[in-house]
């Protein structure tokens, strides 16, 4: 992670070292990132689970009055191809998160942080590196996810009216959005990770923020739901906007802000308190 202008060739001599730089801490964190083995595999989960629950809800997906399928993917829920592509996502979504958690908690639970801010003593470029490194890996790969998902599943609603092809209105923003959506998921979870500290602790509030706490709150009142995470996440890939969602810009600017809030709250802590 530094560069070293002069290294010592004889006893005595000092050896200095030069400033780290960010590029430097960037190599860094994808070569840590690559060399664990969780890492990789869970990245490979996301885009499994992205590819086989839409191609299962694809080929149990029937239209006919009365029709029985073996699959929870049944008619009556399905607005259209995309949606039933995209039906993994949600599940996608905890996996990749849960990865970025892991990134920066799972270096405070085998105590690696110490080695790692001792070598970056600014603190902030290690953060902004994981995520450049998981942002844009989970957005690639997840959209690659959500293009296959797409068109190994068209083939099974070539007679029905549900079908559709990428050249169709907002099917390629759609698929695109997938992938943008869980890329956020991923850097929100780095910033969990960073502020709670723990892989347990991080995962917990990222179920609970995803998932538990929008249920709770629509008890309450349904006119905050869209803005929380999942909800506005979930716009920014719908093909069609429900009644009372937001729109995919809208969805898109808020969960980007929620990512943002988390982000910057990481940062703070991450520079006045030790690891």
């Amino acid at each position: 992670m530094m560069t070293t202008s002069a290294l010592a060739t004889t006893p005595g001599a000092t050896t200095t070292v030069g400033k780290v730089t960010y590029r430097g801490v960037l190599r860094s964190e994808w070569a840590k990132f690559w060399s664990l083995r969780s890492s990789w595999i869970t990245l490979s989960v996301s885009v499994v689970i992205l590819v086989i629950f839409g191609v299962m809800a694809a080929y149990t997906y029937s239209s006919a009055p009365g029709a029985s399928t073996d699959g929870p993917w049944a008619s009556e829920g399905a607005a259209d191809a995309v949606s039933l592509a995209l039906m993994g996502a949600t599940f996608a979504s905890l996996v990749v998160g849960s990865l970025g958690v892991l990134m920066f908690a799972g270096e405070y639970s085998t105590g690696m942080i110490r080695s790692t801010l001792a070598a970056v003593p600014r603190r902030l470029p290690v953060l902004f590196a994981k995520i450049a490194v998981v942002g844009p890996l989970v957005l690639v790969l997840a959209s690659v996810g959500a293009l296959m998902a797409f068109l190994l599943g068209s083939g099974s609603l070539s007679d029905e009216q549900i079908a559709m092809s990428l050249g169709d209105d907002g099917v390629v923003r759609s698929l695109l959005g997938a992938g943008v959506y869980l890329a956020l998921v991923a850097v929100f979870g780095v910033a969990l990770g960073a502020l709670v500290r723990s892989p347990a602790g991080g995962i917990t509030a990222l179920v609970g923020i995803m998932m538990i706490l929008p249920n709770l709150i629509s008890l309450l009142s349904d006119s905050l739901q869209p803005y929380f995470p999942s909800s506005a996440g979930e716009a920014v890939f719908s093909l069609h906007q429900q009644s009372g969602s937001l729109s995919p810009a809208a969805g898109l600017a808020v969960f980007a802000g929620w990512v943002a809030l988390a982000s910057g709250a990481a940062a703070i802590r991450l520079r006045r308190t030790d690891a």
